[in-house]
């Protein structure tokens, strides 16, 4: 269900009809959308996905801004920190690794002078939350599109369409669809 779907009463859910082909298979405009497929959709879906991820960095690593998605996942995982003291060791390294301007891995993101050192002392889960957003649309507008179009991206696509379209796929598909449709 989508954000919006959720929050209905569930008086007004949305009915979800499976239509099946003459086969019995499940219609392909029904089916759940997975890998390359889901990543070409939004980037939040690529960034969902671990092989995604992977691959979206392979991608930027060639373009000399893996420090972006980088940047973007080490924020994704400062906000479930828990507890002062581990949120305080993980803002310094996202600072120090990401931010500083001595940093080893400086992301380009404007305003990032304003962010100091003091506001490390007194951590909360969204004080990069600016940053980050920052970084999201520039991934979002320059290198998403392009590793969209990248032979790192349709190479993996058609190795998923290869590995769909074998013979051994296609069987279990069928075993199933007798399994769940009896």
């Amino acid at each position: 269900l989508s954000w919006n779907e959720a929050r209905l009463p569930a008086v007004f859910s949305p009915v979800r009809l499976e239509i099946n082909d003459s086969e019995g298979h499940p219609s392909s405009s029904h089916q759940t959308l997975k890998g390359t497929s889901k990543w070409a959709t939004s980037l939040e879906n690529l960034l969902e996905d671990p092989e995604g991820v992977k691959r979206f960095r392979e991608f930027l690593k060639k373009e000399f801004s893996e420090e972006n998605v980088m940047f973007w996942l080490a924020c994704e995982e400062f906000k479930k920190t828990q507890g002062k003291k581990q949120m305080q060791e993980k803002a310094k390294e996202i600072y120090m690794t990401f931010l500083s301007s001595k940093a080893s891995s400086q992301v380009n993101v404007e305003g990032q002078s304003r962010l100091n050192e003091t506001i490390l002392e007194t951590p909360h889960p969204l004080m990069f939350q600016k940053l980050q957003d920052q970084i999201f649309n520039l991934m979002k507008y320059d290198s998403y599109s392009r590793f969209l179009k990248s032979d790192i991206f349709l190479n993996h696509k058609k190795s998923e369409e290869q590995e769909e379209n074998s013979p051994e796929a296609q069987t279990a598909a069928k075993r199933a669809s007798r399994i769940y449709n009896t």
